[in-house]
């Protein structure tokens, strides 16, 4: 607890709780997700800005195994890892990526 109600605090003075140990890469989150991102390869300029803001690693760039194509590496949604958030959608600059319901099992 503080002394005096002006000293300052750091991270280090945060509850243990307030913090994990693991990254995020350790969360399988793909079972609850009630909304998905799917990426539209022939839209997709491979500018990797998705891959940039994804919250959760979830997006990897991957080398592109498509004959002819246009990019050698190309986005990858890892859906294990996904929430489901909508940010590589809303970040995408030519709105390559669709957020579609799930599947219900």
């Amino acid at each position: 607890m503080r002394d005096k109600p002006y000293e300052i605090r750091t991270w280090k003075d945060l509850p243990y709780a307030t913090l994990t140990e693991v990254p995020s890469t350790f969360n399988n989150t793909g079972t609850w997700r009630t909304v998905r991102p799917i990426i539209d390869y022939d839209k997709c300029i491979s500018c990797m800005t998705c891959w940039k803001f994804c919250p959760d690693v979830a997006i990897s760039i991957v080398p592109n195994k498509k004959e002819g194509a246009r990019f050698d590496e190309i986005p990858e949604i890892d859906y294990f890892f996904c929430k489901g958030c909508g940010i590589c959608a809303h970040e995408c600059p030519v709105n390559a990526i669709d957020i579609v319901e799930e599947e219900s099992k």
